[in-house]
């Protein structure tokens, strides 16, 4: 399959063809959440069930409780297995060509070929991508495309595999979440080496989001870095002699551009040890001195605490790595860092509340291969609360994921463009595993599987100096139209 031809969709898909972001071909609707409901009536009525049928078990609450206990977990997993199976697309106003899996992959394993090609079945997406990391399946053409055409080929299903890693990993995981934990992970995910990074963050070694600012044509890696850096340090409102803090400040980009361009004293923070040698050098280089900006490689817990020392703070998508169990006391822990006058900008990823299947799919693919431990991607609503529970009043929100498509769209496109370097240095699985998850995630922040949340918020405090923040109000800065103003009943008729 050299190129994949378009389907042509009906209304009242509305198709897009911007240079800017990756347009969808067929954006198909997907298998949606199952129901808490459905699943607690499940879950109630199953042991009540049991207790009938099964020979001589004694009645009483004391037999259902125990059967209950006993049959949690088996009615849960059974549940979430047919739904995800069996459950029908939001909607079907889009028709898939149904061209079969061989039109869009070389199915190399024999047993995988036998039960899927012959057997006439789409593959799972986790069986797929398994598949594809060990090389039993190749794709016809370019990733990106024919996984647009996912919905076609693929299903969403849970399977053994997923099950066995959410009770084994994933949920110890959110469980346990220790200090020892996060330095394992961070470590081994981010001191990989350099260059891995460099070879699809380009030379501004920013790992989060960039903005979008000119739909017309096809901003490079850097602008994208570039405006988003700008935005954050405007809804910062730096200017020089603030003392800013950057919690999981990566390779210190941002750092190093506020303290470079707004002669603010800035400290990162990160737990990769490459990181902090990169991050120091790249202050210096760029004329920030040791006196007004350093990089510090800890975890934040161990951050020195001096109530109200930051009147500024930024925290660019590292939450997602605190978990569940912690965000509370992290959320509580920035409050006292944070002066009563001080502004913090807030991004991190997540997910949508109204989740599909396949969003589940990628996210579980994420926390495996990509993001261990990150298990705190979660609704916009539930870290609003996080934050006001923390007292902290929201500003602004902007909620940035189709930005990050556009981002995740050129880190694909430097990924493909350095397959050799990669392969040679890491091997032909790092390269697959980097290839799959960048294409994917083009599509998820494109259609709301995920998303980014910018947030910029400040002590909900009687005394905070809300007026002076007036100018920095409009998020994006959007120009305003000319208009006619509204003409009021009086002046008609006077």
């Amino acid at each position: 399959m050299a190129d994949i031809q378009p389907v042509q969709a009906a209304k009242p898909y509305v198709p897009t063809t911007t240079p800017a972001i990756p347009n969808p071909p067929l954006p198909v609707e997907g298998c949606a959440s199952f129901s808490n409901y459905e699943l607690a009536a499940s879950l109630l009525v199953v042991p009540y069930i049991l207790q009938k049928f099964i020979p001589f078990a004694p009645n009483g609450w004391k037999t259902y409780w125990f059967l209950f206990v006993l049959s949690g977990v088996p009615t849960a997993i059974g549940y979430w297995y047919l739904k995800s199976k069996f459950g029908k697309p939001i909607n079907e106003k889009l028709a898939l060509p149904n061209r079969g899996l061989e039109y869009y992959l070389d199915i190399k394993d024999k047993a995988l070929r036998d039960k899927y090609v012959l057997g006439g079945k789409k593959i799972p997406m986790q069986v797929f991508h398994d598949a594809y990391f060990d090389k039993k399946i190749e794709f016809k053409g370019d990733i990106l495309d024919v996984l647009e055409y996912r919905h076609d080929w693929a299903s969403f299903e849970f399977t053994p595999e997923l099950f066995r890693y959410v009770f084994m990993n994933l949920i110890p995981d959110v469980v346990l979440h220790s200090q020892s934990q996060d330095e394992e992970q961070v470590r081994d995910h981010y001191d990989r080496g350099n260059d891995f990074y460099s070879w699809f963050l380009g030379p501004r070694m920013i790992y989060t989001g960039g903005v979008v600012t000119d739909l017309t044509r096809e901003e490079t890696l850097e602008e994208l870095q570039d405006n988003k850096l700008r935005l954050v340090c405007e809804k910062l409102e730096l200017k020089e002699g603030d003392t800013m803090l950057d919690i999981g400040c990566g390779w210190g980009t941002l750092a190093t551009f506020a303290g470079k361009n707004y002669g603010v004293d800035i400290t990162g923070v990160t737990l990769a040890r490459e990181q902090t040698k990169f991050g120091t050098e790249r202050l210096r280089q760029n004329g920030v001195p040791e006196s007004r900006g350093r990089i510090l490689c800890m975890d934040y817990r161990d951050i020195p605490h001096a109530e109200g020392k930051y009147n500024k703070i930024s925290c660019l998508e590292m939450a997602e790595h605190v978990g569940i169990r912690r965000y509370s006391k992290f959320l509580k822990e920035i409050y006292s860092l944070l002066s009563d006058d001080g502004i913090m900008v807030f991004q991190v990823a997540g997910l949508r509340t109204c989740w599909q299947f396949e969003d589940l799919n990628w996210g579980l693919f994420m926390n495996k291969y990509v993001f261990p431990g990150a298990d705190a991607s979660c609704a916009l609503n539930w870290v609003i609360a996080q934050l006001e529970h923390a007292n902290f009043e929201i500003k602004s929100i902007d909620v940035l994921g189709v930005h990050y498509c556009a981002t995740l769209h050129r880190w694909y496109k430097n990924w493909l463009s350095n397959e050799e370097k990669v392969k040679a240095k890491y091997g032909d699985r790092w390269f697959r595993i980097w290839a799959f998850f960048l294409a994917y995630s083009v599509i998820a922040a494109r259609q709301g599987s995920s998303s980014v949340f910018q947030i910029t918020c400040h002590k909900n405090l009687n005394a905070f100096p809300r007026i002076l923040g007036v100018p920095s109000h409009t998020s994006l800065h959007a120009p305003l139209r000319k208009i006619e103003p509204v003409v009021s009943h009086t002046e008609m008729w006077e």
